[in-house]
């Protein structure tokens, strides 16, 4: 199959696409930095350059392709002007229109979990947004894949845990935590791209369940801290930290109200009511990448 890829090659796009070329599909990658081309020709598929805000870009691109997966990029939470509801709203209306335009007929959008709330979400909003504004490209077929909390976000607690000694967080603690793998996630979405088609289909994707102090605990024996500690603090506390550190106070808020929805249960329900196998790439395997990270700060 032709296939195009949006996401560079980025902890999911790099393992995504080695896969895809591996089985024979012909694929091309979106980039917005020139420099990637070599590595993404290095992997044997075609590098496309170009801006994900320019529509004519990305139909020209999408043009030809049997299956578009799309994705949308984090921004700079410590950027004061950045709006992530309006970002993934511009990006997600660009992807349909090119969609539309080009005339593909099938598409695999990353979302996340807590995508299927209409409100108490926090951040997850923006993701709900730009699912709905590709759900009403009515001819195509579109998998939204919501992959739960990602490993590689456990190092922003490594300047806690080298400060103060311990994880702080306004979840976890004795609250199950369920995380995921990029490489489960580039599974996941293999294996949806070779499936046949459904008009409309979420799947979740999950690599490991474990309580927040289960999860510091491995983190800290791979750390030689053994016995680290998850402790639950207030929402209030978290936001005060989250502006003290500098990060934008209306991002902090959606941070804040995303895991609040996390420790409620609520961010959770749909994932539990459709649950997945969970993929190989366990928490302990991640703390080894965990602890080098850790090391080199």
């Amino acid at each position: 199959m032709k296939i195009t890829l949006t996401g560079s090659l980025g902890h999911i796009g790099k393992p995504l696409a080695a896969t895809l070329v591996q089985k024979g599909h012909a694929v091309k990658v979106i980039s917005s930095n020139p420099e990637k081309q070599k590595d993404i020709e290095a992997l044997g598929a075609k590098a496309a350059i170009g801006s994900m805000e320019d529509v004519d870009f990305l139909s020209a691109t999408f043009a030809g392709a049997d299956i578009v997966y799309t994705m949308i990029a984090g921004g700079n939470y410590f950027n004061p002007d950045f709006d992530p509801m309006a970002y993934c709203s511009k990006i997600g209306n660009n992807y349909a229109q090119a969609l539309k335009h080009a005339g593909v007929k099938r598409v695999v959008h990353l979302s996340s979990i807590g995508a299927h709330l209409e409100k108490g979400s926090g951040l997850i909003l923006s993701h709900r947004a730009a699912e709905d504004i590709l759900r009403n490209l009515r001819d195509v077929d579109i998998t939204f894949v919501r992959p739960v909390g990602f490993y590689y976000n456990l190092n922003v607690f490594i300047p806690s845990i080298k400060n103060q000694g311990f994880i702080t967080a306004n979840y976890g603690a004795d609250d199950n935590l369920v995380w995921v793998s990029p490489v489960d996630i580039a599974a996941a979405i293999v294996k949806e791209i070779e499936t046949s088609p459904v008009h409309r289909k979420v799947v979740y994707v999950a690599s490991d369940e474990l309580t927040g102090n289960e999860t510091a605990g491995i983190l800290g024996a791979a750390i030689g801290k053994p016995g680290l500690k998850w402790i639950l603090v207030s929402d209030e506390q978290r936001l005060h930290d989250l502006k003290a550190a500098g990060m934008n106070p209306t991002i902090a808020a959606g941070l804040v109200e995303m895991y609040s929805a996390q420790h409620s249960g609520l961010l959770m329900e749909d994932y539990y009511r459709n649950k997945p196998i969970l993929g190989k790439v366990k928490l302990a395997d991640f703390a080894k990448e965990f602890a080098a990270t850790y090391n080199k700060s």
